[in-house]
Formats: structure tokens, C-alpha cells, sequence
């Protein structure tokens, strides 16, 4: 790999402009394709096979209308007044005129379902008020009918009198006929009576049933209380992940296109929630100061610009070229922005670690064309490895069997794939093209003077080893104690932006309706099918006290039943938002009923969230055995140790869990929170987890790959394994402290954008490079191989036979082509 790379990298030097050129046309066919292909992006994220899709999927089948996507539309005045009568009338109007809007299928008027609610109830009441009525006709009629029974047993005791004192019977027949049929007609009139009764008592059993249901659902408003606020849900055909995000657009335009005076209109996160900006000026304040550690670092502002310009140009190619597959496969929003994420900062630091040792051949008087390809044999062999685990961390994402996360490490890794491509190819052409000139004046003044010796290196005293790997351990499980605690979740629109649409529409529900109206679950059941209208009303009111029974449910509402019977399905309403921890509870709860021996379903925010982290905390031990397991063999096949990788390992688990811990305090604690514009607390988002441990292992491997390949270089020369230790670290500390400062302000730049999941994910990876680059790979690294001695380089000797020497130091090839020093 060594010698393709240095000829690559001669060739470059030499052709600089054809392969500047090449790459030029490379962008420009990405930003064809990307013209061409890109279709839009998701703001929805999914998991196949979870509990809530299944769900989802039973209800696409059997209750159609409820299985696709839907929204809330929320009107409230701007004094916190009741809705008037004229803008009641201009809402309705609004969503009367909405049956044109694409993918939405249903658009419901609050007014008129309040309307509905109360007339149910005023039906109740009148229901009640005519079943008293019948009941007094019945008893009435009773009485009567006592009277009458009482009457005819008089004039029987009469007759039978008659006949005692010797009368013939058959001069009595005609009264006896007479009082036979009079009791026969009361007799029937009994039945009928009776039969009534029975009929109002059913009437009355079904009037209460339906009273019952309705008290149930009580908590279930669309108008608040004090007329204030109404919400007007929108149910769409298609389901969230496949909604189109014009068809979002469509509903905000629609419900803003007509402002009514004193009212105020706000939008849910499933219908306004948009696809997140990828660059802003948080992330350009990143670069810019990655610019001057740059600039510091190489001293010259030429120098410091290759970096730069060689990260823009690969976040470019892989941005543009992964949205042009956007039309082909369903992407997240946040896909593209782990990409930029990774070929910034990657692409800094992989064109630095080439330029540094060009640099620094150069002022040892090395030939440029030699220098350039000596650095990209020896700097740039590191890189392809470094990268290599990266990658390997990125794509490895797919194991997870989750299409979305799958995705996003597909992304990151051509991202850093072609941030390798290019450091190793395009760097070399720049340094071409610029020859001495990447040095400062007084630098390229004293290329003719002697080399200065390099200062002598001690090793470091065994107390300070000591004291030191203590240290570090010790601040790293401190910081990691609130892992312990962490939740996993989705953010809900209480983490949107303040100013933002779905926030407004968040806080103004929860304020006027309750938390748990942000919240809502779709609860299913099972019925036996074929049953009368009676039975299927006995069946709901059944699961609903079921359901009611529950703590922290606030309203149920049955709202829907399948033609043929067999699926019903409910609406409840939580206590608290879809991220809190009851709401959590509560699902799980749901989840453990059972109606006529089947398990009850449930889908909604809260069940989605908890499905997907369940999923990805499943698949988390999975992935990190296949990423450690395959880049432990690269370190192990790199340092030809057995040692150092377990080191390496150990010092990234510590550093990840430290990560994780201060990303609870933060995100889910709200510990600094204002100093991170975070205004809202929860849950840390669910896939984090997954993703810092792929990105954080492959960069803390990139450090431990340039700081220990030194150590291992200065030992495989002769140096005493201590000494060695701190020879190659004082070697690499320079660049991989610059580097790891880049990689810190480049994710500090994302931390400022406004959506949660990019804030997220650019505090972990700016905390956990902070981390693991400065605690573990600079103090406790080089501490713990100081501890070792000579046992950190042990490798039993079948192994040394089987695996490859890689060189990745560069050693072979110094020796097989010796640099050309200027006169």
C-alpha cells in the first residue's frame, strides 16, 4: 500500500492540474446527478417490524382512513379570549375549502364535532327524559291494570259466593265468560306491559352505555374550555414515511392564505416539521476557526487553505452525490448532515497529517516532488488505514437491520471514503502545484541550513504513569455516572425551535388541552367479528373501562370499528407528553392488556419512540462487537500487538460512556442547557447511542493510529520501550492535538443549529473527540504503554507469521526510496 501510494502521490505531484482538473469533473457530474435525482428527504424516521408498526400496518388494512399520516392544525386568539362567531365562521371556512389539498384525505371542523358532542349529549339527556316519561306511562298504565286485576277478583269472589249459596252454575256461566275474557285482556295487556318495560330497560341499558362511553371520552376536546383554542386535524392517505413534503406545505399554505384578525395559526411537527438546515452560522464559525488552528499549525496561510479547500470540495462530491439517489431510496433528514459532519472534519485532518509531513521533510531539505511523495506513502498510508476504521465503524451501521441508520452510515462512510480519495490524490496535486511556496518566506529562507537536532526525549517517570492513568480513569467515570440514568427517545415539538411553528402549536395544546393531547395513542383490539350492533357497543365499552382503568389515562374515546367487525380501534389521551416518562410507562402497560385472550396494540408518538429505541438498544451490542471485532484485527495486524488494541478499546469505551454521560446532563437533565440554546428537556434522541459509538471509535482509532505508529516506529529502531513511548508521542502530539482541536470545532459548529437532532449529535461527537483525543489517547494512552514497557509491543510469533506486515509507519519505503535533499 505504501509504494502504490507514494507512486500516487509522485504522479499527482507531477501532473498536478490533470488531477485538479479530474476532480473539477467529478464535481460537476455529482452536481448533474444531483439535479437530476434529488427528490427531497424525510423528516421522519421508522423501524420495520416493531410493535407500533404492526399496528400501523392492521389499520392500513382494516381502518384505511386512520393508517395513514396526520396533523393538527391549532388556532388560538392573541388575548387568550374566546373564539368569536366571525372567526369561528372563517376557520370552518377554511376547512371547508380544503378537500382539494393533495394526499389529505379528511379535514375536520371543531365546531361542528363540538356541535356533534353536545348533541350526543343533549340526545342523552332527551333519551333519559323519554325513558323516565315511558316508565311513568308503564307504571300508570300498571296501576291501571292493578285496578282492573283487582276489579275482576272482586266479582270473581262475588260469582264464587253465588254458586256457594246454591246457585246454579249455568245461570252464572255468562258472568264467569264475561270475567274469563276481562282477565284474559288484562292478561295481555300485562304482556304488553311488560314486554315495554323490558324494551326500556334495554333502551335504557344502551342509553347508559353510550352516556358511559361519552364520560369516557369527556377529556377528548377540540375547542378548549374557555373557547379560546381549537385544533383542526388533518388525516392524510399516505403514511408519514412516504408523505410527500409538498403535501405538507400544501396544508400550511392552505390554513395561512387567509389570516383571521386576532388569531393566531400554529402547525404540528408532523405537518410543519421540515428538513433541517445542513450549514449555517454556527457551522461556517466551525470552519473558520479550524482555519486558524490551521494556520497556526503550518504557518503559512496557502498551507492552511489545502485543508480547507480539499474538505469543502469532498463534502460536495458525497453530499451531492448520495441526494441524488434521494428519488431511489427513502432518506432522513438528518442523512446528509452526518455526511458533512464527517467530510469536514475528516477531510481537515487527513489533508493535514499529509501537508505536516511535507512540511516537515521540506525544512529538513527534501526535494518537493520527493517530499510530497515520501508524505503520501508514509502520512497518507496512516490515513487510508485511519479512514479504513472509519468506515468499516460507518458501514457496519447496516448490521442493525434499521433501513434509516443503515442509510446514514452509508453516507458517512463514502463521505470519509472520499475524503481519503482526495487527501491521498488531490492534497499531493496541490503541494504540487504550490511547490515551496506552502512555506513561510523565513521557512523557505532557511531550506539551505543545516537540520536541527531534534531535543532529547525522556521517558516519563513511573509515578506520573501512575498518577496519571488515575486520573484520567477516574475524571472519566465521574463523568459517566449520569449514563446510568439516560432515556432514549424521538424529540417531540417541545424541542423544536421557539420561534417555530410546531412549538407555538406544542405549547399552545398543551396549555389549552393538557400535556397529554400532544401525545394521543391509537389503541386496537381484537373482536370476535360477526357481532350485532349491541354486542360490538358492550365490546367497546368493555375495552374502554379497560383502558380507563389504566393510571395516568386521562379520556378514551372508541373511534372506529372495521367493516367486518374484527378490529376496533381507540383513542386515548395520556396524562403527559409522548416523551415522558409516564407516558413511557403507560404504553408498556397498555401493551401487557388483553381483550378476549389477544394482546391489545398500540401505536401512536409515545409507542413509536419507545419501539425504535428498544430496536436500537437490541442491535447496539451486535454492532459494537462487529466494529471493535474488525478494527481490533486492523490495529492488531497495524501494531502487530496485542496490547495496544485492548488499550486502544479500554480507553474508547471509558471515553464513550464519559460521552454519554455528559449528554444526559445536558440534553435530558438540562444541566447547561441555556449555554447550549437547548430550551427544552427529554429524552436523549434514540439512535445517538448507535451512531456516536460508530463515528467516535473510528476517530479515536485515526489518533491512536498517528500517535502510536511513532512509538511502535521509534521502537522497531532501537529505542527502549519506554523511551519509545515518549519519542513517537512527542512526534505525533502536535499534529494530533491540532487535528483533534479541528475535529472539536468543526462538530462545535453544528451544535448551534436549531434542530435537536443536529445539536445532538454535534455536542456528542465535539465531546466525545474533546474526550477521547485529550484524557485517553494523550494522557492515559501514553501512560498505560509507559506502565508496559516492552510487554505492549508482545505478539506470540504463530500470529506474527500469519498477519501481513502493512508498514504502516512508512519504514520499507524510506528505505527503498531515500528522499533527494536540495542543494
Amino acid at each position: 500500500m505504501a509504494e502504490l501510494l507514494y507512486r500516487l502521490g509522485s504522479f499527482a505531484a507531477r501532473r498536478a492540474w490533470i488531477v485538479i482538473f479530474g476532480w473539477v469533473a467529478i464535481l460537476a457530474i455529482a452536481v448533474g446527478g444531483f439535479l437530476i435525482g434529488f427528490k427531497g428527504l424525510t423528516s421522519s424516521f421508522d423501524v420495520p417490524g416493531t410493535a407500533s408498526g404492526d399496528v400501523i400496518s392492521e389499520l392500513e388494512d382494516k381502518l384505511p382512513e386512520y393508517g395513514g399520516a396526520a396533523g393538527t392544525v391549532v388556532f388560538a386568539t392573541e388575548d387568550g379570549s374566546a373564539l368569536t362567531a366571525e372567526q369561528r365562521a372563517a376557520i370552518s371556512a377554511l376547512v371547508a375549502s380544503s378537500d382539494d389539498l393533495p394526499d389529505v384525505t379528511d379535514v375536520i371542523d371543531p365546531f361542528s364535532t363540538e356541535q356533534e358532542r353536545a348533541d350526543r349529549q343533549q340526545q342523552i339527556d332527551d333519551g333519559r327524559t323519554q325513558i323516565e316519561d315511558a316508565r311513568a306511562q308503564l307504571d300508570a298504565g300498571q296501576e291501571q291494570l292493578d285496578a282492573g286485576v283487582a276489579q275482576l277478583d272482586a266479582a270473581q269472589a262475588q260469582l264464587d259466593q253465588a254458586l256457594a249459596s246454591g246457585i246454579p252454575a249455568d245461570q252464572l256461566a255468562p258472568q264467569q265468560a264475561q270475567i274469563d275474557a276481562g282477565r284474559a285482556q288484562l292478561d295481555a295487556e300485562q304482556t304488553k306491559i311488560d314486554d315495554g318495560r323490558a324494551e326500556l330497560e334495554m333502551q335504557s341499558a344502551q342509553l347508559e352505555q353510550g352516556a358511559e362511553l361519552l364520560s369516557l371520552a369527556d377529556g377528548i376536546r377540540v375547542v378548549s374550555e374557555d373557547g379560546s383554542t381549537a385544533l383542526v386535524n388533518v388525516a392524510f392517505s399516505e403514511p408519514r414515511l412516504e408523505l410527500q413534503e409538498a403535501s405538507k406545505q400544501a396544508v400550511v399554505e392552505h390554513f395561512e392564505s387567509e389570516p383571521i384578525d386576532g388569531v393566531e395559526v400554529s402547525f404540528s411537527t408532523e405537518i410543519s416539521q421540515g428538513v433541517p438546515q445542513i450549514l449555517g452560522v454556527g457551522e461556517v464559525v466551525g470552519v473558520a476557526l479550524a482555519g486558524v488552528i490551521l494556520i497556526v499549525m503550518l504557518g503559512s496561510l496557502l498551507a492552511a487553505s489545502f485543508p480547507l479547500i480539499t474538505a469543502i470540495l469532498g463534502v460536495a462530491v458525497a453530499a451531492l452525490s448520495t441526494l441524488a439517489f434521494s428519488g431511489v431510496v427513502q432518506m432522513a433528514s438528518v442523512t446528509p448532515v452526518l455526511g458533512v459532519m464527517l467530510g469536514l472534519a475528516v477531510g481537515i485532518d487527513y489533508a493535514l497529517f499529509i501537508i505536516y509531513r511535507h512540511r516537515k521533510q521540506l525544512l529538513q531539505g527534501v526535494e518537493v516532488t520527493d517530499s510530497i511523495a515520501l508524505a503520501n506513502g508514509t502520512a497518507g498510508n496512516a490515513v487510508v488505514f485511519a479512514g479504513s476504521t472509519v468506515i468499516i465503524a460507518l458501514f457496519a451501521l447496516n448490521v442493525t437491520g434499521i433501513p434509516f441508520l443503515g442509510l446514514m452510515g452509508t453516507v458517512g462512510g463514502i463521505a470519509v471514503a472520499i475524503a481519503v480519495l482526495i487527501a491521498i490524490t488531490l492534497t499531493p496535486a496541490l503541494l504540487g502545484a504550490a511547490g515551496t511556496r506552502i512555506l513561510s518566506r523565513r521557512a523557505r529562507a532557511k531550506l539551505a541550513t543545516d537540520a536541527v537536532a531534534p531535543p532529547a526525549v525522556k521517558p516519563m517517570p513511573t509515578w506520573r504513569a501512575v498518577v496519571t492513568s488515575l486520573v484520567a480513569v477516574l475524571a472519566l467515570l465521574v463523568i459517566a455516572i449520569p449514563s446510568l440514568s439516560m432515556r432514549l427517545g424521538l424529540p417531540d415539538g417541545s424541542s423544536e425551535p421557539a420561534d417555530s411553528s410546531a412549538y407555538q402549536a406544542f405549547t399552545t395544546t398543551a396549555k389549552a388541552f393538557g400535556e397529554g393531547a400532544n401525545g394521543t395513542l391509537l389503541v386496537t383490539a381484537e373482536l370476535s367479528g360477526g357481532q350485532s350492533d349491541d354486542e360490538i357497543l358492550a365490546a367497546q365499552l368493555e375495552i374502554a373501562r379497560l383502558l380507563a382503568g389504566e393510571d395516568d389515562v386521562v379520556a378514551v374515546a372508541p373511534i372506529a370499528v372495521s367493516d367486518d367487525g374484527e378490529l376496533a380501534a381507540f383513542q386515548v389521551v395520556p396524562a403527559e407528553g409522548p416523551t415522558s416518562e409516564s407516558t413511557d410507562a403507560l404504553v408498556r402497560d397498555l401493551r401487557g392488556l388483553e381483550y378476549g385472550g389477544e394482546p391489545l396494540g398500540v401505536a401512536g408518538q409515545a409507542a413509536i419512540n419507545i419501539d425504535i429505541s428498544e430496536a436500537l438498544a437490541d442491535v447496539l451490542p451486535l454492532y459494537l462487537s462487529v466494529v471493535i471485532g474488525l478494527s481490533f484485527l486492523i490495529m492488531i495486524m497495524v501494531f502487530r500487538s496485542l496490547l495496544v488494541p485492548l488499550i486502544a478499546t479500554g480507553g474508547f469505551i471509558l471515553s464513550l460512556f464519559a460521552t454519554f454521560g455528559a449528554i444526559t446532563a445536558v440534553f435530558q437533565w438540562g444541566w447547561g442547557a441555556e449555554v447550549f440554546g437547548i430550551h427544552s428537556t427529554g429524552p436523549v434522541l434514540s439512535f445517538l447511542p448507535v451512531i456516536l459509538v460508530g463515528i467516535l471509535f473510528g476517530l479515536a482509532m485515526d489518533y491512536q493510529l498517528f500517535l502510536a505508529t511513532g512509538m511502535r516506529e521509534a521502537y522497531v529502531h532501537g529505542s527502549p520501550a519506554r523511551l519509545a513511548v515518549a519519542q513517537g508521542f512527542r512526534a505525533g502530539r502536535s499534529v494530533v492535538i491540532a487535528a483533534g482541536l479541528i475535529m472539536v470545532a468543526v462538530f462545535s459548529g453544528f451544535i448551534t443549529s436549531e434542530s435537536t437532532i443536529i445539536k445532538s449529535l454535534g455536542f456528542g461527537l465535539a465531546l466525545g473527540i474533546l474526550l477521547d483525543a485529550f484524557l485517553v489517547r494523550m494522557l492515559l494512552m501514553p501512560a498505560l504503554m509507559h506502565l508496559l514497557g516492552r510487554s505492549a509491543w508482545w505478539l506470540p510469533k504463530w500470529l506474527d507469521r500469519v498477519i501481513p506486515n502493512v508498514d504502516v509507519e512508512g519504514a520499507n519505503l524510506e528505505r527503498t526510496h531515500p528522499p533527494h535533499h536540495t542543494s
